[in-house]
């Protein structure tokens, strides 16, 4: 089964959100802050992880979240040899002009920017799936 990981700090559309997953047959680990989606990196780069399962091929994360931003979050994502092949997408409420959005994605490596509220489960997972086939594939989302 696939691995997805969730940072979102609203606990009911990150339970919404892992519920989809599975529902497509996709295991989710989820997260409600980034620092302890880092606390995870940190466990499963020195070989110390509870949550040793299949390494995550997407990362869903909420641009704002308390104490350290998803954004920081992809960022240190992006240095773990660990996950070189980690789709990246970002989610957030607030809307960003063009120019934002594409120095976020540039800046982190993301694949993409998804906004709250979320679309349709198929279209949700459509944009989702594009996100993984443009890491590792290098076709556009």
């Amino acid at each position: 089964m696939p691995s997805w990981l969730v940072v979102e700090d609203e606990l009911d559309v990150n339970d919404i959100i892992v519920a989809m997953w599975h529902i497509w047959g996709v295991d989710g680990l989820a997260f409600s802050n980034g620092l302890d989606a880092l606390d995870w990196l940190a466990e499963l780069e020195t070989g110390h992880s509870k949550r040793r399962s299949e390494l995550p091929a997407l990362a869903l994360l909420d641009i704002r979240l308390p104490g350290v931003s998803g954004i920081e979050v992809a960022q240190r994502f992006r240095k773990s040899t660990h996950l070189t092949n980690l789709a990246i997408v970002f989610m957030t409420a607030y809307r960003l002009s063009p120019s934002q959005e594409r120095a976020l994605i540039e800046r982190t490596a993301a694949e993409a920017v998804i906004y709250k509220p979320l679309p349709s489960m198929i279209e949700f997972k459509a944009q989702l799936d594009g996100a993984l086939a443009q890491r590792l594939f290098g076709t556009p989302a």
